[in-house]
């Protein structure tokens, strides 16, 4: 059965959740019993198993050999990439019904907890340290955390980097403010990129990961949004000719693990599998900064024009892209305090005076 056969994610999550409370006490029972035994986890996440190309793969081996390691192999790590256990939808929904780890993105984290919409809002970060601190500090990420928990039983453990900031591809014209957005089509990664790109005068359409690059190719859409890392992983150089860094966001993945899992483990296999995150996370952390600028020399030498706008370009783009998103995000079944406690954290309380 093909994804657009199912039926909508919030409906099959709502029979998810009347029997968490149920599920969660038993798979607590279940692990606490277990705790000493070796335990089998199962991690999915997007991109093919290439070090060189996916930052994601790069994280979940690193954690995989951690994890091994501190718990003295009681729990061992079964690595799923390409997306083998299903796509963004399906792996959440594993995630909280069985005892498992997935790398989410938006796509797969919005439906259950739409304020991570927040921390997409254009230009929030100015670099990899405010962002990092952002979310290793932040109320508004601790409050997503706890809503995360709250509504699903699922454990947000970690903000995987995907390869530095967000920038644009297409294979019509090179841009470098917005106005040069106008009259294009651009593939989304959920609906509040197709806000963003209405802002710039384009037009968006949610397309899968999985179908970006034959999208791209027909002539479905004419560009899209991600950061080089992705941009090679999907050789979507071989169908896009030009390379704007907008920096317009930071791009993010989610570790995110079923609770009860995680709370049946005694407390020295608990704290060593946290311990492994967290060094497994910054270890990807200090990767993906090394490789930022290879990254995008690599795309050049595949014959992409890389465009670099200038500040007063990008200033147009924040201008546009800010306050359309915030709109957006008003539209939202999102609490206000969501917002206020993010502009906050990034220190941007201006966006709502």
């Amino acid at each position: 059965m093909t994804l657009s056969t199912r039926k909508p994610l919030t409906s099959r999550i709502g029979r998810s959740l009347a029997g968490a409370p149920l599920l969660t006490a038993c798979l607590a029972a279940a692990f606490a019993g277990n705790a000493q035994a070796a335990t089998t986890v199962n991690i999915g996440y997007n991109g093919a198993p290439d070090p060189e190309k996916n930052a994601v793969h790069v994280f979940a081996t690193n954690l995989k050999q951690l994890v091994e390691d501190k718990t003295e192999g009681e729990i061992e790590l079964k690595l799923y990439a390409n997306s083998q256990l299903g796509e963004e939808q399906e792996r959440m929904e594993q995630v909280m019904n069985t005892p498992s780890l997935n790398i989410a993105s938006f796509a797969g984290m919005s439906p259950v907890v739409p304020e991570i919409f927040v921390s997409a809002i254009p230009f929030l970060f100015d670099d990899f340290e405010s962002a990092r601190t952002f979310f290793d500090e932040g109320q508004y990420w601790q409050a997503v955390e706890d809503a995360l928990r709250e509504r699903t039983g699922l454990e947000l453990l970690a903000v995987v980097e995907e390869g530095g900031f967000l920038a644009f591809t297409n294979d019509e014209r090179p841009i470098s403010s917005p106005e040069d957005f106008e009259g294009l089509r651009f593939r989304a990664m959920d609906p509040s990129q197709v806000a963003l790109y209405e802002a710039f005068g384009a037009s968006g359409t949610p397309i899968p990961w999985t179908e970006v690059y034959m999208a791209l190719r027909t002539g479905v859409a004419d560009g899209q949004m991600n950061p080089p890392m992705y941009i090679i992983l999907g050789s979507l150089y071989e169908v896009q000719d030009y390379l704007t860094l907008a920096n317009i966001q930071y791009s993010d993945q989610f570790l995110v693990g079923n609770g009860a899992m995680i709370d049946g483990w005694d407390e020295e296999m608990r704290g060593a599998f946290l311990e492994a995150v967290e060094e497994a996370n910054q270890m990807a952390r200090e990767h993906n900064a090394a490789q930022v600028d290879e990254r995008i020399a690599f795309l050049e030498e595949q014959g992409m024009e890389i465009i670099r706008p200038s500040q007063d370009e990008l200033d147009e783009f924040r201008e546009l892209g800010q306050p359309a998103y915030l709109e957006w995000l008003g539209e939202r079944d999102i609490e206000p305090r969501f917002i206020e406690m993010a502009l906050e954290d990034a220190g941007m309380t201006h966006l709502t005076e």
